[in-house]
């Protein structure tokens, strides 16, 4: 029997599986991944950014990990000669009405300890020369990494501390034991003394299959993005944000520098019709139905219906996308840009339309389950992994505990 059994092979697991390891070396540890490699979905596919915390509410789960997990993943990439690079960013507006939010996101920056400065925008224009803004705020800390390799890093610790990695393995069934967890899969069953879920879009679900309700569930929303062609890359020098809608939890389109060279643009925010789902004609009946049969969906969709259906129009139609980047940077044209990959955001929604703003972290019998972790959860993986290190341990008595810590 094992110690741990963890599902899920992106970059929260496979932190987990390494902050396990590291605490109970002699434990045996395995974990399971249903794709052919690591990172295959949430982590794959986002922006590569290094995020800072400063959007996120003082005292909350996102706030902390995300400053610690940005110092930490710089730490990690430094160590281990991972590409990366702390270029800051900046967060600007472009409207009147925007002043006083970006005021309030300084604010909080300076309630969250992070290095963050108020700059005019000639100063803006100093950094970003092809900005059009009324003023920013500049934050220090934001850097870019390739989240592809650290997963990479990460799984390779976890093997040289004994940890037992599989590929192609997908959980089917969870079944209770005296004293742990039957996970069947289709590569065999495996029994756990404590079994922990970072299943990412599929979190909600995994945590029914063994016994557990979230009270949330997993609505995917895609970010569809556009990238600059090489020619015009030199519009954008490093991060560039507009002032997010506080009302609408994402952070709008803005500019990325990626760590390869190349700037992409975007995402919007829109209902994927699958849970993987990447392609705007992608569709699994299953997950649709879930959504469409959810009250929470339905409260959420009321509440935002301007703001989703902008979302949808920017989906569709290039011009409304290049339109939202020309409120950033002028200069940019519908020509300059061309599609590139999508990502899928697993966001954890409740029965009464309000969206998980937090990190969510659930107990059950025997297990422990990740139910809630989009971004910034690539930044604060280090961090996630050692919470949920810290619950088993508080978990259990030192009698019970499924083995001991050194």
């Amino acid at each position: 029997m094992y110690d741990f059994a963890i599902i899920g092979g992106g970059i929260v697991g496979l932190s987990t599986a390494m902050a396990l390891g590291r605490r109970y070396p002699d434990a045996k540890i395995v974990l399971f991944e249903k794709e052919s490699r690591w990172a295959f979905h949430q982590t794959g596919n986002n922006s590569g950014v290094i995020h800072s915390g400063v959007y996120y509410k003082p005292g909350s789960f996102k706030a902390k990990f995300c400053r610690d997990g940005c110092q930490s993943m710089v730490a990690f990439c430094r160590e281990h000669d991972i590409p990366h690079e702390v270029c800051g960013k900046v967060i600007v507006a472009t409207e009147e009405h925007e002043l006083p939010l970006l005021e309030n996101l300084y604010q909080r920056g300076l309630q969250n300890g992070i290095q963050v400065a108020r700059i005019s925008a000639e100063e803006v224009r100093e950094i970003e020369p092809h900005v059009n803004c009324l003023a920013g705020v500049r934050v220090f800390s934001t850097g870019i990494a390739d989240y592809k390799q650290v997963c990479q890093k990460y799984a390779e610790l976890v093997r040289a501390q004994g940890g037992e990695l599989y590929l192609n393995t997908k959980v089917e069934r969870i079944v209770d034991l005296t004293n742990g967890k039957a996970v069947e899969t289709n590569n065999g069953t495996f029994e756990a003394k404590l079994l922990v879920n970072c299943a990412g879009l599929h979190s909600d679900r995994v945590a029914k299959m063994g016994g557990v309700d979230p009270e949330a569930k997993i609505v995917p929303f895609r970010g569809e993005y556009y990238e600059l062609t090489p020619e015009k890359r030199y519009l954008v020098k490093g991060l560039i944000y507009p002032v997010p809608n506080p009302a609408f939890p994402f952070l709008g389109v803005h500019f990325t520098r990626m760590i390869d060279g190349s700037v992409h643009a975007g995402p919007n925010a829109v209902l994927s019709l699958k849970r993987e789902g990447y392609k705007k004609t992608d569709f699994d009946l299953k997950d649709f139905a879930e959504v469409m049969t959810y009250p929470g969906f339905w409260k959420l969709a009321a509440k935002h219906a301007d703001e989703g259906i902008q979302e949808i129009i920017r989906s569709f139609s290039k011009a409304a996308f290049v339109r939202s980047l020309q409120r950033l940077i002028p200069e940019v044209q519908s020509e300059d840009l061309v599609p590139t990959h999508a990502g899928v955001r697993a966001q954890a929604l409740m029965n009464d339309g309000k969206l998980v703003d937090d990190f969510l972290i659930v107990k059950g019998k025997n297990s422990i389950h990740v139910c809630n972790a989009p971004s910034p959860a690539a930044t604060s993986s280090l961090e996630i992994g050692k919470a949920v290190t810290e619950q088993i341990a508080e978990q259990f008595s030192p009698a019970t505990s499924p083995v001991q810590a050194v």
